[in-house]
């Protein structure tokens, strides 16, 4: 992935905040042309940066939905190789690596117990996974 320009993290900023703007729209809040905006976004999502668009929904829209933070641990240098296959689970929202005794933290959801149970199994059945303890979130205090 190439460097990110300012003009980038604008327009990925913009795009948090209005994943539906218009490239009209975002053209005009970062003072740019259209063109430059539809180059922009083509780089972004052929090189990777930008990996899919998708709508959030409030957690009290669907209070039965199974939310998690998982912490894995992953032996050697197998991270790359994790992560990808993490990558390919629906039920994984969010992936971030960490420092500390963790190597990565998965946000987990899913629409039954059972799902979460099944989704478990699979991340601790990756070939690299050596550990991991996860944690049901209960409600969402502060977002």
């Amino acid at each position: 992935m190439a460097a990110l320009t300012d003009l980038d993290r604008q327009l990925l900023s913009a795009l948090r905040e209005d994943g539906r703007a218009s490239v009209a729209s975002l053209a005009r809040k970062l003072g740019v042309a259209r063109a430059t905006v539809n180059s922009r976004l083509e780089r972004l999502v052929s090189s990777g940066t930008i990996v899919g668009f998708t709508a959030r929904v409030r957690d009290e829209v669907d209070p039965l939905a199974i939310r998690a933070i998982a912490l894995i641990a992953v032996e050697g240098r197998s991270a790359d190789k994790v992560i990808r296959q993490l990558r390919g689970l629906p039920e994984i929202w969010a992936l971030h690596t960490t420092n500390g005794g963790w190597d990565l933290v998965a946000e987990l959801r899913t629409e039954s117990l059972s799902d979460f149970d099944q989704v478990l199994g699979r991340i601790r059945g990756i070939d690299g996974i050596v550990n991991s303890e996860t944690s049901l979130l209960l409600s969402s205090v502060l977002r």
